[in-house]
């Protein structure tokens, strides 16, 4: 996902093994600057699967117990097993093999944890994207809404259509372009290969995003009635399902994966 019309470079950094953007209306002073990768590398540091000795490392070796881990640990599980019961089991936090894992809702906090830190800095007006998933805040340098591109399905490097985000702030994706199958998938057919979700927040936006691409559009409809969120989704042989807030997606080409 790309966030567009943006007239200068945005600030970028990695962290939780992606890629962080944060374009601003203003300049951002070192303060705020430092809070913002601060508030990302705390939640990678403690919940990251690829740093030894990681909580999050520890608890899926089974080396420590959930009810002896942090309470930030503790508090990140049980809102991954609250969206596992809301999504009736599309998005769990607990993998094939039994082990916990905790990245569906991970990258979401930490965004969540970096809009925080703007505002505590007194930062209006700015877009932030981690690994595409994009929560923005206020409007352009020119009063108009942050514009966010949903890519191709099929071409990585083209555009499918686009997001105004006038009323919902937090966009998010997922699909197997880049990642390969990488949920644990629920539905037998009607298989999305990307989903798009907009919401009032980046958790349910990223959470629905990944639990309708494993639960299929059953999935779907489960969310669009119990949350006020907007939907783009398509299975690999091009049938779309689309809120008409994004603008006139056409068709991606069939694949042949």
């Amino acid at each position: 996902m790309l966030a567009l019309e943006l007239d200068h470079p945005p600030y970028v950094f990695e962290s939780m093994g992606t890629v962080v953007s944060l374009r601003t209306n203003d300049p951002l002073s070192v303060a705020a600057t430092t809070a913002v990768v601060s508030a990302c590398e705390a939640l990678d540091d403690r919940f990251s699967l690829y740093r030894p000795g990681s909580e999050g490392d520890l608890v899926a070796r089974r080396l420590l117990r959930v009810r002896h881990a942090s309470s930030s640990y503790r508090v990140a599980y049980d809102l991954a097993l609250g969206w596992r019961d809301r999504t009736e089991g599309a998005f769990t936090p607990h993998r094939p093999d039994g082990a916990i894992d905790l990245s569906g809702v991970v990258k979401a906090l930490a965004i969540q944890a970096a809009a925080d830190a703007l505002h505590r800095h007194g930062v209006r007006g700015w877009c932030l994207n981690a690994g595409g998933d994009v929560l923005v805040d206020g409007e352009q340098p020119d009063g108009q809404p942050w514009v966010v591109g949903v890519v191709d399905p099929d071409d990585r490097t083209a555009l499918w259509t686009q997001y105004l985000a006038l009323t919902k702030p937090a966009v998010a994706t997922s699909g197997t372009a880049e990642r390969g199958e990488h949920v644990w998938r629920l539905a037998a057919d009607d298989t999305f290969s990307q989903v798009t979700v907009a919401a009032d927040d980046i958790i349910t936006a990223d959470v629905w995003a990944t639990a309708i691409l494993a639960g299929g559009v059953s999935t779907l409809e489960l969310a669009q009635r119990t949350d006020e969120v907007d939907v783009l989704a398509c299975t690999a042989d091009g049938r779309v399902w689309a809120s008409p807030v994004f603008l006139r997606p056409s068709p991606p080409s069939p694949s042949d994966q």
